[in-house]
């Protein structure tokens, strides 16, 4: 690697640690911004010397997320890659697969929490306290997620 890839991919990985992702994702992911090339499995494999689980790991979540794009090239069968870079649809792929499935899941918690609550001991009012704080959070999460995802859209 060249040492602007090599500190692509060290400023990558510190954003995806700060997002709680694999370091795999911010290696992968870096190395995609600093290539002017598009890249394959192996090449990046080799390039990072790391292991094919684990650099498979990171395309996948990226791809899945819209961070890179498959690129194919003429008369080449591997599967090519280079990084998204239009920050609208990094921040909708981001948004649509790691905080959507948690609001959604939220309800089935949020109902768990008010199963669990002790509605006559001494902590009844604090907990009715707390559950409402929570709910009215997650209220304010799922109206303001499309309106998030509108601007990021734009």
């Amino acid at each position: 690697m060249t040492p602007f890839q090599e500190q692509a991919v060290a400023l990558f990985v510190r954003a995806a640690s700060a997002l709680s992702l694999p370091r795999s994702v911010g290696q992968v992911y870096g190395l995609l911004f600093a290539t002017p090339q598009p890249l394959n499995l192996d090449e990046i494999m080799a390039m990072l010397g790391s292991s094919r689980g684990g650099t498979f790991e990171g395309l996948k979540w990226l791809r899945q997320t819209g961070a890179i794009e498959r690129v194919f090239l003429p008369g080449v069968r591997k599967e090519h890659f280079r990084a998204e870079l239009n920050l609208r649809r990094l921040a909708n792929g981001f948004l649509r697969l790691r905080i959507e499935p948690h609001l959604e899941n939220a309800n089935g918690h949020l109902d768990a929490l008010r199963d669990a609550m002790d509605r006559e001991g001494p902590d009844a009012e604090f907990q009715t306290t707390r559950l409402g704080k929570l709910e009215t959070w997650h209220r304010l999460l799922n109206d303001l997620l499309p309106v998030i995802k509108e601007v990021a859209a734009e």
